[in-house]
């Protein structure tokens, strides 16, 4: 692996303040690449590390644990990041900035690790890695309501993850319900057990990981959807693409997927 930075070329200031002035330069010029496991150098906005956009919490793919953020996307990032040689760093921001590739275009990032679905209007405004996950929506209730299915819900208040594909297909499908919008997972859930909502649709992985924790609340109903979770980066950046998806394929390969799989969800992914 190899890191390097790449300067202008610069003409002397005469005025007082040139010495400030040519550091600034210098600074907002240089950049970081890394050759990583692919042989092809792939550009990293901070020299050493590897930015991972993602929107807290989101159990068991990112979330905070005492002082250290950890899950089943932050140890798969942390697999890309040693074939780069480099160390992960988590960016916590707001998940529509993730999706609408705004954050990966501004630089805040490398790439995107938010439990997040492949879907045609987020491919318009980033690309994807391979998939590495399988999920469907899902939904969750105070146990002992009787809300299975989202008919049930009819002039009831369903909550919703803004900007996520749960609160598309509540939209589409909780005909009659009053959709309630939330901005991250953990204000819904609350929502659920303390019955400021009847109910919450959001994926499969995150409402299973909940009920463990939370016994007086279930899962009554799935739809299946069909989603796959993909690793995001800025629109043109192949070479960090590629190194994600010949990371994760030699993970998948020698065992290490299906051990950090086992270790977030309590059993081997199906084949």
């Amino acid at each position: 692996m190899s890191v390097r930075s790449a300067r202008k070329p610069w003409k002397p200031l005469t005025a007082a303040f040139a010495s400030a002035a040519l550091v600034t330069t210098l600074v907002a010029c240089s950049s970081t690449k890394s050759s990583g496991g692919s042989g092809t150098d792939v550009e990293l906005v901070s020299s050493g590390k590897l930015k991972t956009c993602t929107h807290l919490p989101y159990a068991p793919f990112q979330f905070r644990k005492g002082k250290e953020i950890v899950g089943f996307d932050v140890d798969l990032v942390d697999l890309i990041a040693k074939d780069l040689d480099v160390t992960q760093e988590i960016v916590d921001t707001p998940f529509e900035g993730i999706q609408s590739g705004e954050d990966l275009n501004a630089s805040k990032c490398d790439l995107a690790a938010a439990g997040m679905t492949i879907t045609p209007v987020r491919d318009k405004n980033l690309d994807f890695s391979n998939s590495y996950f399988e999920a469907t929506q899902a939904l969750l209730v105070k146990k002992g309501k009787g809300y299975d299915a989202l008919s049930d819900l009819k002039g009831k208040k369903l909550g919703v993850q803004q900007a996520t594909t749960g609160e598309e297909y509540a939209k589409k499908h909780a005909k009659g319900a009053k959709t309630v919008q939330f901005e991250d997972l953990g204000l819904l859930l609350t929502a659920v057990k303390t019955g400021q909502v009847d109910a919450g649709i959001n994926d499969n992985g995150v409402l299973y990981d909940y009920v463990k924790k939370n016994p007086d609340t279930e899962v009554t109903a799935e739809f299946d959807t069909g989603e796959k979770y993909g690793v995001g980066v800025r629109t043109g950046n192949d070479a960090l693409r590629k190194q994600i998806n010949k990371s994760l394929k030699k993970a998948k390969a020698d065992g290490r997927y299906d051990k950090i799989y086992k270790k977030w969800f309590g059993k081997e992914p199906t084949r």
